[in-house]
């Protein structure tokens, strides 16, 4: 496998942007290698600048699930571009996209389009704080919900892969009203509500985890959070960034039964362009400005690219219902994973739900940050770099999910369930 281009573009890109990239896991550091520059992607696969084609277990970190360049989605934004690309003002395909949001799950009576999970998080919990006139809110270590002052505390995936879980750059005066528990651990956030009685506005989580690696809720803790809100006031936020649309069409909280009072979505919803969006009850809802007193705003809020690409996406899986099969298709590659790891003598964990899974090299389950921080990271590396040489591309980091398009063909699964048994006995 060449990669010259890739060095080259890689050393360039040093010259002008921090660590040569323009966020931080893509710089390759956690697997000792230079990061691949993408050309093209279509389908399930993707190329690089020397020509190498990999099968694409990344996805653009979520979003691709209909996979690269959909011949649908690629049409509207062609017939949306002949139009204009930004006005500044309300266009109707706002309405139909957050119509079909509200539809879908449940939770979300009202919405506000964003442009970014990060400036998503970043609203939600303002309007927490604004609504129940709190200040303090519980996060839970590993979960990531953007580069977010208030939330880059313990916060998985990039921060974990180098080493720095809390930023500089954050003043200890924003964190400060920031209680952190550990995921599916009910007791500790119980144990901080009784510290911080009638302080705490708001609980965020991501209902599956997926950047500290892919970490499902336990039996139980989903709906202990949803009780303990209730009784104490407390608002319940889902961060669906990464689940929403994503492991079903309603989102995580419709597989586990779980009706959160706000949820932040991205990724899916924009088909690949950039966005962001919060909603949730009305009541809470319109207390943003313009109908109420809590501030937000954004130039390209709700701009027509990604609301046409968003909303072509979510038409087509509501038409398909494409997630039956990416669950199967995502537990029989776990299924190989194991395996294969078995016949080496390797100990590995996997997860799976939807079209979203993910592995740790570690003898026993993990279930939170701290146990996934155990996980052996030195196999980890090379065993990315054994399935890179094999064609096939994953996240560049021990603590980051995989994803599943309905693009995959079982050729590709056969492909990537050969090369698992292949990296591994190395």
């Amino acid at each position: 496998m060449q990669t010259e281009q890739s060095k080259k573009l890689f050393y360039q890109a040093q010259q002008r942007l921090p660590g040569g990239v323009n966020s931080p896991v893509r710089a390759f550091k956690s697997v000792n290698m230079t990061p691949l520059f993408i050309t093209k992607g279509q389908g399930s696969k993707i190329f690089d600048k020397d020509g190498n084609e990999y099968i694409d277990y990344v996805g653009s970190w979520g979003p691709m699930i209909l996979g690269h360049a959909n011949p649908k989605i690629i049409g509207k934004l062609k017939e949306t571009l002949e139009y204009g690309t930004s006005f500044g003002a309300p266009t109707e395909g706002e309405i139909l996209l957050a119509e079909m949001i509200c539809d879908a799950v449940k939770s979300v009576e009202m919405i506000r389009l964003v442009n970014s999970g990060t400036e998503a998080a970043m609203a939600v919990i303002r309007l927490a704080r604004g609504y129940t006139k709190r200040d303090k809110i519980i996060k839970f270590e590993g979960c990531y919900h953007g580069s977010v002052d208030p939330l880059l505390v313990k916060a998985g995936s990039g921060a974990m892969t180098l080493g720095i879980p809390d930023s500089p750059g954050v003043p200890l005066s924003f964190v400060e009203h920031t209680l952190q528990a550990k995921f599916n651990d009910l007791n500790s956030v119980i144990s901080l509500t009784e510290e911080n009685p009638e302080d705490i506005a708001a609980i965020i989580l991501e209902p599956v985890a997926g950047n500290m690696g892919m970490i499902a809720p336990e039996h139980g803790f989903l709906k202990g959070l949803r009780d303990l809100c209730d009784r104490e006031g407390i608002l319940l936020i889902f961060d669906e960034v990464m689940s929403g649309f994503r492991v079903d069409f309603g989102g995580a909280q419709s597989i586990f039964g779980i009706v959160p009072d706000l949820s932040i979505f991205g990724k899916v919803i924009g088909g690949g362009l950039p966005v962001g969006a919060y909603g949730g009850r009305q009541d809470i809802m319109i207390q943003i400005a313009p109908s109420g007193p809590i501030y937000q705003a954004g130039t390209l809020s709700g701009n027509p690219l990604a609301v046409s690409a968003g909303l072509t996406t979510l038409e087509i899986l509501k038409d398909q219902n494409p997630y039956p099969e990416l669950g199967r298709k995502t537990a029989w590659l776990c299924e190989e994973l194991k395996t294969a790891a078995e016949s080496a003598g390797i100990q590995i964990q996997t997860q799976s739900i939807g079209g979203m899974f993910g592995y740790f090299f570690s003898e026993n389950k993990v279930s939170n940050f701290q146990e996934a921080l155990k996980s052996d990271t030195g196999k980890f590396t090379k065993f990315f770099q054994n399935m890179l040489k094999e064609g096939v591309y994953l996240p560049p980091s021990a603590f980051e999910s995989l994803f599943l398009s309905t693009a995959h063909s079982e050729e590709d699964l056969e492909i990537t369930a050969s090369a698992f048994r292949k990296a591994l006995k190395d």
